[in-house]
């Protein structure tokens, strides 16, 4: 009902470009830097011509807690002022046109690959989600799961510590504040694939927390799925721009 509202008040206008007619115009999403294979297997950054076909370096030798992590753009250009918008400026009409860019995304990166039992969002703590009012990673799953017909859950998976907003520290910072910041609430997901889903991945500290989490009710694996991801520093590699 809020969102139709706001449509209804405010009419469509990308929000990247001012452009009326949509959230995100045609023209800005073709600038949007999406992933596309090949992939690394684990940490889902495109691989060079001259990596092995199925890891990429670090990650041939980097233990990680989640089994896979794919994201479907990098975050930038109209994808990071709409993420901007969707998550600080209560835009949340974005989350229709968003979830259809994570859908496309999925199919892309994963065709005929195994699919999760379940999505489960990454949950704010209540603090934060009653400052903010909603969790966008939440509306996101929503939409996702719509669109490939998974459920999710909402419930199981918890923010038990209220930790610093991450975007100011560096990356042992981040995996420091987020470290044992989840619980889960019950064993339902015992014996599930699961895909975290969240709007953005910059070091995955959040997601490997997050599968830690989920590891100690026996999850059987364990994939993450964010939005957008930072581009690697310095970049190795080029997305696919489309």
């Amino acid at each position: 009902m809020k969102v139709a509202l706001v449509d209804l008040l405010f009419p469509p206008h990308c929000v990247a470009c001012q452009r009326l007619g949509a959230w995100l115009c045609d023209d800005c999403l073709a600038k949007i830097e999406t992933i596309s294979p090949p992939v690394c297997e684990r940490c889902g950054l495109p691989l060079a011509s001259t990596q092995d076909p199925r890891l990429c370096a670090p990650c041939r030798t980097k233990p990680h807690q989640l089994d896979r992590l794919l994201a479907s753009a990098f975050h930038s250009g109209p994808l990071r002022t709409a993420i901007h918008q969707f998550k600080y400026e209560d835009f949340q009409s974005l989350a229709g046109p968003l979830g259809s860019l994570m859908a496309e995304g999925w199919a892309r990166l994963a065709p005929g690959g195994p699919e999760p039992d379940v999505l489960v969002p990454i949950p704010l703590h209540p603090r934060r989600q009653r400052q903010r009012g909603y969790n966008q990673a939440t509306l996101l799953a929503r939409e996702l799961g719509s669109r490939l017909g998974r459920p999710i859950d909402e419930a199981t998976l918890i923010r038990t510590k209220a930790t610093a907003p991450q975007v100011d520290l560096n990356a042992r910072e981040r995996q420091e504040n987020v470290r044992d910041a989840f619980a889960c609430r019950n064993d339902n997901l015992s014996g599930q694939q699961v895909m975290l889903v969240d709007d953005v991945c910059t070091t995955g500290a959040t997601l490997e927390s997050a599968a830690v989490a989920l590891q100690s009710i026996g999850a059987r694996s364990i994939w993450a799925y964010t939005l957008a991801r930072a581009r690697p520093n310095p970049p190795t590699v080029l997305a696919n721009t489309t």
